[in-house]
């Protein structure tokens, strides 16, 4: 096969594989759920892997196709080459390749890839000018494992927000994770210790809102698997322990002009925020009870998202506390002005939440949506009569709440797309059914002695 044929980016992909000794591939992709899933393939197909990218079925992965349609191809993104920084038991090195989807019959994109959804969004944002850069903080715990492997809630340590050893005993583990992102293409620009014991946050430098979603289903992979190496368990899930801290994934949003200028900042606005980030702010509010369902997709979401944990639940803004919805940084810098939706949480498929994000800011732009006024009060104090003088409303209590408010929201509707929102509502409504149904040791503790 002719290289003729191959992309220069490929051909450079090509030219790493056999520098640094790659033995195998793996072709990830993620399903409508977020689950980053693989095929693995020996480094000498990588060619044709560009050339005719590699077929699967795709009835078999979540959300996406009947039995019937179910030949799909995955295209690999050769700017998403990384080498793994670990090895299998054979010692092999692996290197991923992050893939778009491909529907077979029509050779077109296909419609229910989450990457495809985010680009979407990415390009309307660049037919009205803008280039959309985002800055995740994921949140994560460390739990360690029993004599079987399997993950327990007892935390890795005893340590709260930015303690030091002895307290903090993952000092060693975030290293190494951070060793292993920075192997991967990282920019880490800070790690900590969280508020709640054995929570841990690693914030890496922003990217174009591709590159993010990308970066932030690597993240978790490598995070687990160093965890692992370890032997400790790291989890995503928003509150794996009751009455303490949740993890979210508090999520900075900008865009930028044609020439390179933060379309956010304007120096004569009292928060140096311009009339465009305050209209897409104002979208982003508009739209949070449905925003909700993507970003917070899980039944387990909705209780992070209640007050006193410092999770924010109030629909509102502020420059000054964290107890709003969107937060305005402190940052006064041109370049760095920006907003900090604060609710997402990091169990959320990136790129449909990155996109519905996108989405619902532009609406806010393209509808010129007015921005309420900052809210420098702390809500939690506030009582039910007050937030209505405000006009303040709230997230969604539950995950059927959100799944009603996102079905009602045509703007997040369309963000998604018919196959993906219908395949997510779905599964989403289904979920939320089981939860329903079962029920918990905290009933059984409760009601079965009593009555």
């Amino acid at each position: 096969m002719s290289t003729e044929t191959l992309s220069a980016e490929a051909e450079t992909v090509l030219d790493q594989i056999d520098e640094q000794g790659v033995d195998f591939l793996r072709l990830q992709f993620t399903d409508i759920l977020g689950t980053v899933k693989n095929v693995s393939i020996p480094a000498d197909q990588a060619e044709k892997a560009f050339v005719k990218g590699i077929y699967f079925d795709g009835s078999s992965i979540n959300g996406f196709v009947r039995i019937q349609e179910s030949d799909m191809r995955l295209e690999p993104d050769p700017a998403t080459f990384a080498v793994l920084p670990w090895r299998n038991s054979e010692k092999a090195t692996s290197a991923r390749l992050i893939c778009d989807v491909i529907n077979t019959s029509t050779g077109a994109p296909f419609s229910g890839d989450p990457r495809r959804v985010l680009k979407d969004a990415v390009d309307r944002a660049k037919s009205m000018g803008y280039t959309v850069n985002a800055g995740p903080e994921p949140e994560f715990f460390l739990f360690e494992e029993d004599e079987d492997g399997n993950a327990t809630t007892v935390t890795h340590d005893s340590g709260g927000y930015f303690d030091l050893a002895p307290k903090d005993l993952a000092q060693d583990v975030r290293g190494d994770i951070i060793y292993g992102l920075e192997e991967m293409g990282f920019e880490v620009e800070a790690s900590h210790h969280e508020v709640a014991e054995g929570q841990h946050e690693i914030d890496f430098k922003y990217a174009d809102a591709l590159a993010t979603a990308d970066n932030i289903g690597t993240f978790r992979s490598v995070v687990r698997a160093i965890a692992a190496q370890h032997d400790l368990h790291a989890t995503f899930m928003p509150k794996p322990i009751p009455r303490i801290n949740g993890s979210g994934m508090h999520t900075h949003l900008s865009l930028f002009d044609e020439d390179g200028t933060n379309a956010f900042h304007d120096d004569s606005d009292e928060f140096d925020l311009s009339e465009t980030a305050k209209h897409f702010l104002a979208g982003i509010l508009d739209h949070a009870p449905a925003l909700s369902a993507v970003t917070n997709p899980t039944v387990n979401s909705y209780k992070r998202l209640v007050p006193g944990y410092e999770a924010p639940v109030y629909v509102a803004w502020s420059d000054v506390n964290r107890s709003a919805l969107i937060r305005k940084p402190a940052a006064r810098a041109p370049a760095a002005s920006r907003i900090e939706a604060r609710f997402p949480d990091p169990s959320c498929n990136p790129y449909l939440a990155l996109a519905v994000l996108i989405h619902a800011g532009l609406d806010g732009i393209e509808n010129e949506l007015p921005c309420p006024d900052p809210v420098r009060e702390n809500i939690y104090d506030f009582d039910e009569q007050k937030r209505q003088e405000y006009g303040i409303d709230t997230l969604p209590s539950n995950l059927g709440e959100a799944i009603d408010a996102l079905e009602a929201d045509e703007v997040v509707m369309d963000a998604l797309g018919p196959h993906v929102s219908e395949k997510f509502v779905q599964a989403k409504s289904q979920e939320f059914r089981e939860y329903l149904v079962d029920v918990s040791q905290w009933e059984l503790d409760r009601y079965l002695e009593t009555y």
